[in-house]
């Protein structure tokens, strides 16, 4: 299972964001590159449970009921639905939101699966580290794909 704790493939993400600028276009989806930063960084402090998010009994049902095969592929598909936390609409400074992407993926590598909350995913359930971590994983190669690097 791919992970942002492990020091090389942390290295390897930090190197990859360090390719995006501000005029990087996503290649689909709606986001521009300094909102895709943002909201890759909120959900990982939603990972370090620094974010609190709330969900509402159907869509947990839903989200017990796929999280096998969520967490059975490789990679997210293209344009998958959000949640309204993860919803970035105004401008942001890039290099503002750049440098706290690489902060938070900085903290992975150095405090490894302690790192990750405690608490339920708000779709998923009950997550243990090592499912927090890929899933965080996932959700950020997804982005860095969509921008091409």
């Amino acid at each position: 299972m791919k992970n942002l704790t492990n020091k090389t493939t942390n290295s390897e993400f930090i190197e990859r964001i360090n390719k995006l600028t501000p005029e990087s276009q996503p290649q689909w989806g709606k986001m521009s590159v300094d909102q895709m930063l943002a909201h890759c960084a909120v959900g990982m402090r939603i990972s370090f449970g620094e974010v609190k998010t709330s969900s509402n009994i159907f869509m947990k049902i839903i989200g017990k009921s796929i999280k096998k095969k969520v967490f059975a592929q490789e990679q997210f598909r293209k344009n998958s639905p959000t949640g309204k936390e993860f919803l970035i609409k105004d401008k942001r400074n890039f290099f503002a939101e750049k440098s706290d992407l690489i902060s938070s993926l900085r903290r992975c590598a150095e405090k490894g699966n302690e790192i990750f909350s405690k608490e339920p995913h708000p779709f998923f359930g009950k997550l243990t580290p090592e499912e927090w971590d890929n899933l965080t994983y996932k959700h950020i190669d997804h982005h860095l794909r969509q921008f091409n690097v």
